[in-house]
Parts: structure tokens; C-alpha cells; sequence
């Protein structure tokens, strides 16, 4: 959505707040953006008198207060990360610190203050205004920024030069990294875990693992990572990979390495990704194990794809080839799906159709850099800012993180397949109404009857945990729900010789996953463990470890990782 005229043309954090102007600044702009365009806000800003003059007197005592210690030059102290060192306690920068911390929280006090009924219009004014409080932020600009110019007298200038070229080569790519592109090499430092390619098409390459146990279940797992990114989310360096942790606990592991789509398949749909690549992976996997059911696993939207392929294959009538479900921070029901929810609206999908989505028009691709840097702002002080200061400001290198290394190694998807899942998921909530079409049949999420996995992330900003749990209601089989600590990533990864964090579980999944909170065992440690014991009882008898990949009718194609994840 253009957002052209931003708040921070209307107010800025480091002037004086002023209650009954501000709420007039944010009249004027309220109308002037068009997220606001079709919405009536006459009584929003109806907020009374002596409320505005009770907040103005309180930030005009605080203000006083502030402005005392800075004339008897006391030192400032502050808990926000972005203040942290000690050049923020001077009285010059501690004070421009100080005073934007006080109106930008007065800002959001005053918002509270608005009468707004409809929880989207809510939704989108604090994200617009908490970006704009973001980016005026003084530790953001070079010179009120204590600890960029304190690097740059320091380095005789050579910061600012290092953080030019971070700049540079950041527009060059289209995107903020948050890792240096040499940090790390797929197949040297990530995705290591020996295995072959045994199957591919212009959708995605399946890889069969080698066997890191002598014994393995009998039924394979087949894994069905995000689209959005390179599937070694799940296969980074091998202390922390799911795959390598898999094998070694004697598991037959497959895995779908999705394509980074270019303009040769820029009119692919939702049907190929469901009919062409899900269904197709199962049926490769279980020919080269023997026709053995699989357990399968989905993370995020591979959950999502994974689900409507198992009841697509329901609908068809092939029944008892998947022997378990594990859905990892995964939506089915997209009643709440957070902050993401405030960019998605008919307006902006309709354009999408029309201009990617092949309707009215040809079709093109919705660019991974896009879909990165809006997930980046979702946590503008956390995944942006701070970044832009400490690269372009300090000339800082980013640290070698492989999870960050890995979310700056973004791909493209078709549009008409990204168009559509726009759509009927976050726009229009369908895949659980049991009544839309999809491979020619009719989507019935409740035919899924097999034993079903869930995690959640306690900390999720992308998938929150209380939709992942809501899968729980729509599937027909056994649920096990988990709550892990952490984000959408870190809480997924969290392999348990690291010993971090901890989880909670709780035999019972009642309807409100409150109650289910409040009667769930926190317990140390990785939700790993109590996936593994659960999957243990899905996976059959232990035999030999199968020692070749492929067969006579799916031979080995190229070693893994293969050439599509390096795409």
C-alpha cells in the first residue's frame, strides 16, 4: 500500500508535544492517507477537553523535570537498547534521547485516547505512527548519533567510508542485510547433511538423506519448508539442523527444495504448487520407500500447502498414505493473523491480481525482497533500525548469524500462486469454510483425520500462537498442541543439545487456548524432544538403515544440496 505522505511529514518526535495540535496532526493526515480512504473517522478524534489538558499538564511536569537535569548536567540512563552506551549519558545527547522517548510516548498515549471501534483502523494508525516514531528515532540520524561520530573520529573517518559501501551494496541488492552475503556458502557452511537429489520439476528438487543412524523407522518423514526463502531454514549448520537431528535419531528424511521462481514459471497457480509439488513429493517419497505411509511435516506456509494437499488427496480418494501431521507455526484459520493484517485489504489484492496475479493482464512475480523488508518492519527497532545504524552510521560489518543469513536469502513466487493465496487466506479466510475449490475438488479440512502435531511460538509476530492453535478445531484426528519460547524462527530452531529455552504441553486442547495456557506444564528445554517421543510412536518398526538413495524409476539427479537451493 503507497504510503507516500507518512506521518512523520505531520509530527516529529524530537519537537515539543503539544496535545491539542498533535490530535489536529493526526486529523490531517488520517485523511490524507489512503489506508483511511473508505473509512469514517469523524468521531475519532472526539477526545475531551480535559483529558487533552490533564495529558498536557503531566508531559509539561515531565518535561520540567527533564529539562532540570539536563541545566545541572546529571548524567541520563536508559533501558532502550538504542541508548545503551555510555555516550547517551551526556546531558546533550542524554536529553535528545530523553525527549523523544517522552513524546513519542505521549503520541501513543494520545492514540488511546482515540474512539476507534473497528479493530483494523486501530491496527493500521499504531503501525503507521509506531514506524514513524521508529524512523525519528535521534540514534537514526549520523549527527545526533554519540556513537557513530565517536566511531568516525576514532577510525579518521574510515566508519563512514565502510558504511557508505554497506549502503551501496544494500540498494544494489534491493534489500537491508542482516548478514554479510560471504558470511556463509550453501552447501560449505549450511545445508551440509549428506544426501541426493531423487526427484525434480520446475516446481521444486526433492533430496533423500543419508542415513545417519544403523537403524531407521520404517516410515519416511517428508519435510514441506516455507516457499518463501531457501528450504535450509531447517538444515542450517549441523549443531542446529532438524534434518541431521532427524536422521540421527533414525528417521528416513525427505525434503522439498522449492525453486526460486523466475519469469519461465511466472504462471504457476496454487493448484501446481498443491498438485504438481506437495502431492507429487509424497507420491516420489512413498515409490522409493516401498509405499509406506509417511509422517509429514509442514513449517509455516509449507504447513499451509502441506494441509490442503493432504485434503485434496482425501477428496480424491486416496486414503492411508500419511501415518501423521506435524504442523510447525503454521495458519489455517487466518481469523488473526496479526500485525500482518494491517496491509491486507481488497484494494491492495485486487491490484495484485492485476498487476502479478495474470488477471486482466499477463502474469509476473511477487519478489522475495518485497516480502523480507515488510517482515523486517514488522519490527522496525529489532530487524531495521538497528541494522541501518550499525552498518551505514558505524560502518559496522552485521554478525555472522546463519538464521540471518539465511532470511536475506529471499525467493520469488508466481504471482497467480501468490495472488490466490492473498486471497482466499488472509483476505478472505477460506481454506477452513469446507467449501472451496482447489485441484478440482472441494477443500473439507476436516477430513484430515490422522494423528496432528502443532507448535506454536510464544513470542510469534508472524503466525501468533493462538491461530496456531485454532488448528486444532478443524482437523479430525488426535491433536497435540506445543508452545515453544521464542519467535517464528529461533522458537522452531531450537535443537535440544543447546539446552535452550524451555515449552509448555498439555494433554488436553480445549476450545480457548487460554484456557489451554492455564492448565499447560512449562518444561526446560526444546520442544524437540517431546515432538521426537511423539513422532516415535507414528514411525513403525525399526529396521537397517536404507543404505542407497533413489531407485530404478528415481534415480540420483545431482548430490544435495542441489541447484535450485543455490538459485
Amino acid at each position: 500500500m503507497d504510503q507516500a505522505t507518512s506521518f512523520a511529514s505531520f509530527w516529529s518526535a524530537q519537537t515539543p508535544f503539544v496535545a491539542n495540535f498533535a490530535l489536529q496532526q493526526l486529523r490531517l493526515w488520517v485523511n490524507s492517507s489512503p489506508w483511511f480512504a473508505d473509512t469514517d473517522n469523524a468521531k475519532w478524534f472526539d477526545v475531551p477537553a480535559e483529558r487533552l489538558r490533564q495529558m498536557q499538564a503531566d508531559y509539561q511536569r515531565e518535561w520540567y523535570q527533564l529539562g532540570l537535569q539536563l541545566l545541572s548536567r546529571k548524567p541520563f540512563s536508559f533501558t532502550d537498547k538504542r541508548f545503551a552506551s555510555d555516550n547517551w549519558s551526556s546531558p546533550l545527547f542524554g536529553s535528545l534521547a530523553s525527549y523523544y522517548l517522552l513524546n513519542s510516548h505521549y503520541m501513543m498515549e494520545l492514540l488511546e485516547e482515540l474512539k476507534i471501534d473497528d479493530e483494523k483502523p486501530r491496527q493500521r494508525l499504531y503501525y503507521l505512527v509506531e514506524q514513524a516514531i521508529a524512523a525519528s528515532a535521534p540514534s537514526n540520524f549520523f549527527a545526533s548519533n554519540p556513537d557513530a561520530l565517536e566511531a568516525l573520529v576514532k577510525s579518521n573517518g574510515v566508519s563512514l567510508f565502510n558504511g557508505m559501501l554497506h549502503l551501496a551494496s544494500d540498494l544494489k541488492e534491493g534489500k537491508l542485510r542482516q548478514c554479510d552475503s560471504g558470511d556463509f556458502q550453501v552447501g560449505r557452511d549450511v545445508a551440509t547433511t549428506p544426501g541426493d537429489v531423487v526427484f525434480e520439476n520446475d516446481l521444486f528438487q526433492l533430496i533423500q538423506y543419508r542415513p545417519q543412524s544403523e537403524k531407521q523407522y520404517q516410515r519416511p518423514l517428508l519435510i514441506v519448508p516455507p516457499s518463501i526463502n531457501k528450504y535450509y531454514i531447517l538444515e542450517l549448520r549441523p549443531e542446529n539442523s532438524l534434518v541431521r537431528y532427524a536422521l540421527e535419531q533414525g528417521h528416513q528424511v525427505f525434503l522439498i527444495s522449492w525453486r526460486n521462481f523466475d519469469e519461465s514459471c511466472a504462471g504457476k497457480t496454487w493448484d501446481d504448487f498443491i498438485q504438481s509439488a506437495v502431492i507429487q513429493a509424497i507420491k516420489v517419497t512413498q515409490a522409493i520407500s516401498g509405499g509406506q505411509q509417511l509422517n509429514c511435516v509442514g513449517f509455516c506456509i509449507g504447513g499451509t500447502l502441506l494441509s490442503t494437499a493432504l485434503a485434496v488427496l482425501e477428496a480424491q480418494g486416496e486414503k492411508d498414505c500419511i501415518s501423521s501431521l506435524s504442523l510447525l507455526a503454521t495458519f489455517l484459520d487466518y481469523s488473526d493473523t496479526g500485525v500482518i493484517d494491517v496491509f491486507v485489504d481488497e484494494h491492495l489484492v485486487t491490484q495484485r491480481e492485476r498487476t502479478i496475479g495474470g488477471k486482466d493482464g499477463p502474469a509476473g512475480l511477487f519478489r522475495g525482497q518485497d516480502m523480507g523488508n515488510t517482515f523486517s518492519l514488522l519490527r522496525p527497532n529489532e530487524l531495521w533500525w538497528n541494522y541501518t545504524v550499525d552498518k551505514y552510521l558505524k560502518g559496522q560489518k552485521p554478525r555472522t548469524l546463519d538464521m540471518l543469513f539465511w532470511n536475506n536469502d529471499s525467493t520469488n513466487l508466481p504471482g497467480p500462486m501468490y495472488c490466490w493465496y492473498l486471497r482466499h487466506t488472509y483476505l478472505q479466510n477460506d481454506l477452513k469454510s469446507g467449501e472451496l475449490e482447489c485441484c478440482g475438488v472441494t477443500l473439507d479440512l476436516s477430513s484430515i483425520k490422522i494423528p496432528t502435531y502443532l507448535v506454536g511460538n510464544q513470542d510469534e509476530h508472524i503466525v501468533p500462537w493462538r491461530s496456531a492453535y485454532s488448528t486444532s478445531k478443524l482437523l479430525s484426528g488426535k491433536v497435540r498442541f506445543v508452545l515453544g519460547a521464542s519467535g517464528h524462527i529461533a522458537g522452531v530452531i531450537n535443537p535440544p543439545t543447546q539446552n535452550k529455552r524451555h515449552y509448555w504441553t498439555n494433554e488436553q486442547t480445549p476450545v480457548d487456548p487460554d484456557i489451554w495456557m492455564e492448565s499447560a506444564e512449562k518444561k526446560p528445554g526444546s520442544w524437540w524432544n517431546d515432538w521426537f517421543a511423539w513422532l516415535t510412536q507414528h514411525a513403525g518398526e525399526q529396521r537397517p538403515a536404507v543404505g542407497q538413495s533413489g531407485n530404478s524409476e528415481y534415480p540420483i539427479l545431482e548430490a544435495a544440496p542441489g541447484r535450485y537451493v543455490k538459485g
